[in-house]
């Protein structure tokens, strides 16, 4: 079996104060919560965004599972929406002690490269920031991490870095080549 050599780097945030907000994006770009969690919903964010970059971590979950996942406390999915279509996603979960992980994010290849992934970043990390005041009984927030690796897009880590993450660990893995699943099989 053939491998790559894949970098993980892992970034914080240790206060509100850090979040440096990118510009809105231009044209009718909302960004919404989607409150009924829905593992349908979910898994095609999931394969739509990650299916290029090869996210391979959640497709073998079963329903129960996905559903699991997205209802725990504290775990939330904001979608951008251009001109109504999905265009990317979030999805947050708290963690012990006020942490809070972007666990996913990314948009849509087709809106790659215009903007709005900044901007979806930028609003994301904020809602990580007051995620306490939709959840009671959750702490507030002291913390907003997440990671990203060389399979991620090219402009991953620098609009990490310019929303205000810092690194705080880098891991390098050999990893098992797999075929693109894509939202389907060839996309």
């Amino acid at each position: 079996m053939s491998t790559i050599t894949v970098t993980t780097w892992s970034l914080e945030q240790t206060s509100p104060d850090d979040l440096a907000a990118a510009a809105a994006a231009e044209g009718d770009v909302r960004i919404v919560r989607a409150e009924v969690p829905s593992p349908e919903f979910s898994r095609f964010l999931y394969t739509a965004v990650g299916g290029d970059i090869r996210w391979t971590d959640r497709l073998s979950l079963t329903y129960a599972q996905w559903r699991e996942q997205l209802d725990r406390p504290g775990t939330e999915t904001w979608v951008a929406y251009d001109k109504g279509t999905p265009a990317g996603y979030v999805e947050l979960q708290a963690q012990d002690e006020g942490s809070v992980e972007i666990v996913y994010f990314g948009l849509v290849p087709a809106f790659r490269g215009r903007r709005i992934g900044g901007h979806l970043l930028s609003y994301a990390t904020a809602r990580a920031w007051d995620l306490a005041e939709r959840w009671p009984g959750l702490p507030a927030t002291k913390r907003v991490w997440l990671h990203t690796c060389s399979k991620d897009g090219e402009h991953a880590m620098a609009n990490y870095q310019r929303r205000g993450f810092r690194l705080f660990d880098t891991k390098v893995e050999e990893e098992p080549v797999v075929e693109t699943p894509g939202p389907w099989p060839g996309a």
